[in-house]
């Protein structure tokens, strides 16, 4: 059996008039979708080092400390379904924030050179993220677990 690919994704809150959480898109690639900084771990790397370290390469964010962990997920890749264990976590970003930015990643990991539309959506969302990836935001706060069309 294959050990499933260490991951981390992010939920970055803003809180303003009431909670967003911090997304982006692929500038050029829509069928990505709209998503929270993900990305495996390095050898030797911590999982709260890699959500920093993701929040910062995807986003330019500096200032959203970790306030915990809220869940492990054990899910294949939705492409190769190759197994993955991606630890989610809770990060607080500063009110002053703005509300939107672009941001062009720099260095050599995969999204190197591509370029980030970011802005924060209130909570709860009204849409599902990329591969589901809001799943778990109502282990933050109840009241966030995303808002689905039943009739669908």
């Amino acid at each position: 059996m294959t050990p499933p690919r260490i991951r981390v994704a992010a939920y970055v809150i803003r809180h303003r008039a009431g909670p967003e959480l911090l997304v982006f898109d692929h500038l050029g690639m829509p069928e990505a979708g709209t998503q929270v900084p993900a990305v495996g771990v390095k050898s030797g790397e911590g999982l709260e080092e890699a959500a920093l370290r993701e929040v910062a390469e995807e986003t330019g964010l500096l200032t959203a400390p970790v306030v915990r962990q809220i869940a492990v997920e054990d899910k294949p890749h939705p492409d190769t379904g190759q197994p993955r264990r991606t630890g989610f976590f809770y990060l607080q970003a500063p009110a002053g924030t703005p509300d939107a930015w672009e941001h062009h990643v720099h260095g050599d990991g995969d999204d190197a050179g591509l370029t980030f539309a970011c802005r924060f959506l209130p909570l709860p969302l009204k849409q599902p993220l990329a591969d589901d990836q809001d799943a778990w935001l109502g282990r933050i706060d109840p009241r966030w677990t995303t808002v689905t069309d039943s009739s669908q």
